[in-house]
């Protein structure tokens, strides 16, 4: 018999008005929220990684200023010079005094502060650090080498952190909405237990009665994934709007790439495709147990 054909007059789906719809799209929605979190997270330690992974900050400390200023020049000849070093760039006085107004106001550097000169290094590997330090230990041995690697490890143990955490927050909302369906799966199950049982005296297999329920599940998921993904989306991009309006550039690079939007659109898909492999189960287990 044509069990395909008339599922819509056997099982009438009512996406609106029942809850299980509204059910999915709140858990479609805190997965896309949390995925969201995880990606942005991931693509924040990679992009500080990036900046600042490889960078070196050489602070010549000496209160003298003839010597300071020597020893400045001389290093930052050296480290020109050296193999794995992609740029040293001298910081000047105006940038100084930029950086350290908070501190100090805004009335400029006193001309009897012995501030340390400061030269930003780029390196494309790590493990040219002792490289650099030798260098510099060579030129000044007052000098300090900071490694923008060492104070950013942990702040990437605290993102790694996060994101194990967002990735547990999907996983139990996944298993949440699981268990949604499975229930939604049996109470559809009691409701048209007469209906099924019509349907096996017809003739129709269980495998037929499943893709019955499968469907209307199927279309529910759909529904409440695609109402969960413009709610997320609508709260993700007022967030960014929100932090690009604050300026900062620790806080401009937790945002989400392209490839990133691409994958939270693309879960809705694989909720539907849970819920229907899940109600498939649900429903066959639950008339093996009938017969």
């Amino acid at each position: 018999m044509g069990v395909a054909a008339a599922d819509r007059r056997l099982l009438p789906e009512g996406r609106l008005s029942g809850p299980m719809p509204w059910v999915i799209a709140i858990m479609m929605f805190l997965t896309l929220l949390a995925a969201a979190a995880g990606l942005g997270l991931d693509h924040t330690a990679r992009m500080l990684g990036d900046r600042i992974g490889g960078r070196v900050t050489v602070q010549i400390i000496e209160a003298n200023p003839d010597l300071r200023e020597a020893a400045a020049r001389s290093a930052l000849t050296r480290l020109e010079g050296m193999e794995g070093v992609r740029d040293a760039r001298r910081i000047g006085e105006a940038e100084m005094a930029r950086l350290l107004e908070p501190w100090l106001g805004g009335g400029g550097l006193a001309a009897d502060l012995p501030i340390p000169a400061m030269i930003d290094v780029d390196l494309d590997s790590p493990g040219r650090l002792p490289q650099v330090r030798a260098a510099i230990a060579a030129v000044s041995p007052a000098a300090r080498v900071d490694d923008g690697a060492q104070w950013l490890a942990p702040l990437a143990r605290l993102i790694d952190a996060l994101k194990l955490l967002a990735l547990g927050l999907v996983l139990l909302v996944a298993g949440a909405t699981a268990a949604t369906v499975v229930l939604a799966a049996r109470a559809a199950l009691d409701t048209h237990r007469a209906t099924i049982e019509v349907l096996h005296l017809m003739g129709a297999t269980d495998v037929q009665v499943a893709r019955l329920f499968q469907r209307r599940i199927a279309l529910d998921a759909l529904f409440g994934g695609l109402v969960g993904l413009v709610a997320a989306d609508g709260v993700l991009l007022l967030i960014g709007q929100r932090v690009g309006a604050v300026g900062s550039e620790l806080l401009g690079s937790v945002a989400l790439p392209p490839h990133t939007w691409l994958i939270l659109a693309l879960l809705p898909i694989g909720g539907v495709l849970l819920a229907m492999l899940v109600a498939r189960a649900t429903i066959l287990r639950a008339l093996g147990r009938l017969l």
